[in-house]
């Protein structure tokens, strides 16, 4: 009998590059979720990835003097890192850039242009860059965009149109038919009442004044516009009209499109009327959760910035607190499928009350235990008697209820039956005072009852965890004796086997002295607030023009060695060198202290600008200027030739 599938989806993001923990919001839901059904025995797809054109990106690309491709690949490197950094396990990242991508998505324009789904008309209606959507005037909130509040332009063009009004009574008898299709059901209404009673207006599909996309086999002047192109990536990342289409008759349709709210009518409309004209089946479930908010409103990476102990940067938090405390906040906070409330207040105190105070406290506890009174091997089960029962039914039914809130996609309720029976676990310790069993031999017997009952209840907790957090849950089951791989097949009470090793953990999950660390975070805001600020002065006051090849002619630059270096007396950030240059001799001032020492400096070849009017700097004269390259921080590093080149040898 074959094995039971699952395909989970994100949205594909577009890779913008200002990452924060909103970001990570429906990507560890996600992750979580396909987790989970691994452990269940199911065969799993999950799938993310980036949505890479349009007038955005090229746009982005012209104003950096590169190509759309060159301006993406480093933002699709940074997203695939923070990926890595929370450990979500997808099976498969999708760029719209792809060649197979776009071999298919030609091929469903083509299906939907011969089909009479696809026509040619003009279009004349108001145009959102950032939203990459376009909108009549009647849709405008105060002539701005309904969905970001952003400018409009007002566009008119030759396109072509996807019959989107023809599939409106399909998809209300799809919303009648299968209720459970969107969900929350509060989306429904949305959908109903904003768009579909409204009346739906045929979709532009293509554009001419946007050249990065994928070009239309029947018109190559016109190229695809960004919904056919970015929703089709949910079955041609399956193979969907490509050479190899089994993963797509495997996995597809989609068990779960995870969205965001704000996009919810592109996959609650304008995605099942493509696959309607297709004559494909349909996912069977759209879920549009709600936002991350920062101070009542969704977060953006500029929230971070106003007000106390908001640091939203992934990379930071990670850092901090680690991944399986980001992950836990983000899964067990925000009640599924409203909008939820960040700060660094509720975030450390979810840490410290849920998993340093329960969890961590309960692990340390009972390693300490058995190692203090066991020599560190795990004793005998004993008997039941008097509370164990309700600990060992609690820890038995616990599956159950978890696996009830994940076919609801409610991790926060998950989570919350699992930490019930932690929280169980910690009780039953001051019920049984282990301590005072220790001291009467007569109770021996009873004493390693009620530890290996812990020990137990500690590792059926940490198999459960297993889907959401992906580090403790391991480092628990190993110091257990128990193989980390352990999977649900293994929750029955009992299956801890007398005498195995048991390893003193430290506590999991340390504790956060809030107040101290709310100043800290706090402190380091204002300072990258501040730095940013310098940058920006900074760029502003450099007014960089274009130049000519004459231009750049009058800049005379050579290789120079280091031939003796020193600090400027009085001054933190100077170095005075001395440099040779070919058969010359000169005398640098360079505001390289804080990167190099002078001992450092000393038998470098560097780059300098020769031809520079001489300044005394500090009273000490400066006969040109060393080259180094600045990262976007503001660290700096020296300019030298990749071979080894003699001193005096020109630099063009």
């Amino acid at each position: 009998m074959d094995r039971k599938k699952f395909y989970i989806t994100t949205p594909i993001y577009y890779p913008s590059g200002n990452w924060h923990i909103g970001h990570c919001y429906t990507t560890v839901i996600c992750d979580a979720l396909a987790r989970f059904h691994k452990m269940l025995g199911e065969e799993v797809f999950f799938l993310t990835g980036t949505d890479e054109h349009g007038q955005k990106i090229e746009k982005e690309a012209q104003k950096r003097g590169v190509t759309p491709m060159q301006f993406i690949d480093p933002l699709v490197s940074e997203l695939k890192d923070m990926w890595r950094l929370l450990n979500i396990s997808y099976d498969r990242f999708i760029r719209t850039t792809d060649e197979q991508h776009v071999r298919s998505v030609q091929k469903i324009y083509q299906k939907l242009y011969e089909s009479g789904d696809i026509y040619k008309a003009e279009y004349s209606g108001y145009y959102c860059t950032p939203c990459e959507s376009m909108w009549t005037e009647a849709q405008l909130v105060g002539g701005k965009c309904p969905d970001c509040g952003r400018e409009v332009t007002l566009q008119k063009e030759e396109s072509y149109f996807f019959r989107l009004s023809k599939y409106a009574p399909r998809i209300l008898k799809l919303y009648e038919d299968e209720p459970e299709f969107l969900q929350p059901k509060s989306r429904i209404n949305e959908m109903v009442n904003n768009f579909l009673k409204p009346g739906l207006q045929d979709l532009c599909v293509s554009r001419t004044t946007v050249k990065w996309g994928v070009p239309l086999p029947f018109d190559p002047n016109h190229y695809a516009y960004v919904w056919i192109d970015a929703l089709s990536n949910y079955i041609t990342a399956l193979g969907y009209m490509s050479g190899d289409d089994s993963l797509y008759r495997k996995f597809w349709p989609a068990d779960l499109h995870m969205v965001g709210k704000e996009i919810v009518r592109f996959h609650a409309i304008i995605w099942p009327a493509i696959l309607m004209a297709l004559g494909e089946p349909l996912p069977k479930r759209v879920y549009g959760h709600g936002w991350l908010l920062i101070g009542g409103d969704k977060l953006s990476k500029s929230k971070q910035e106003q007000a106390r102990g908001q640091l939203t940067d992934p990379y930071e938090l990670v850092k901090r607190y680690g991944t399986d405390a980001v992950r836990y906040f983000l899964l067990r906070e925000i009640p599924f499928g409203s909008d939820g409330d960040y700060t660094g207040e509720k975030l450390l105190n979810r840490i410290n009350a849920d998993l340093a105070n329960d969890l961590g406290n309960l692990v340390s506890r009972t390693t300490a235990m058995i190692c203090q009174y066991y020599g560190g091997n795990l004793p005998p089960r004993g008997k039941t008697e008097g509370v164990d029962g309700e600990l060992i039914a609690l820890a038995e039914g616990a599956f159950k209820k978890v696996k009830r809130a994940m076919d609801g996609l409610n991790a926060p309720d998950a989570l919350a039956e699992i930490f019930n029976v932690v929280s169980r676990a910690n009780k039953y310790i001051d019920e049984t005072t282990p301590w005072l069993l220790a001291k009467d031999e007569s109770k021996q017997a009873r004493l390693g009852a009620v530890l290996y009952n812990l020990a137990e209840t500690v590792r059926i907790c940490a198999v459960l965890l297993k889907p959401f957090l992906t580090e403790s849950p391991k480092r628990i089951l190993e110091s257990l004796g128990c193989d980390a791989e352990a999977g649900f097949d293994t929750l029955t009470f009992g299956g801890l086997k007398e005498g195995v090793p048991i390893e003193k953990l430290p506590p999991v999950f340390p504790r956060i002295d809030v107040k101290k660390e709310l100043d800290e975070v706090d402190r380091i805001v204002k300072s990258k607030k501040k730095t940013t600020e310098q940058k920006k002065q900074k760029a502003e006051e450099v007014q960089v023009s274009e130049i000519t090849i004459d231009d750049f002619a009058k800049v005379q630059l050579k290789v120079g060695e280091v031939v003796a270096c020193e600090r400027v007396e009085n001054s933190d950030k100077l170095l005075h060198e001395t440099v040779k240059i070919g058969e010359e001799v000169r005398s640098i001032v360079s505001g390289i202290a804080k990167y190099y020492t002078p001992e450092e400096m000393v038998g470098k070849r560097v780059v300098v600008v020769t031809n520079l009017k001489p300044v005394k700097l500090r009273g000490v004269l400066s006969e040109g200027m060393i080259l180094c390259a600045e990262d976007k921080d503001g660290n700096l590093a020296l300019v030298s030739p990749e071979k080894e080149m003699q001193s005096g040898g020109s630099v063009r």
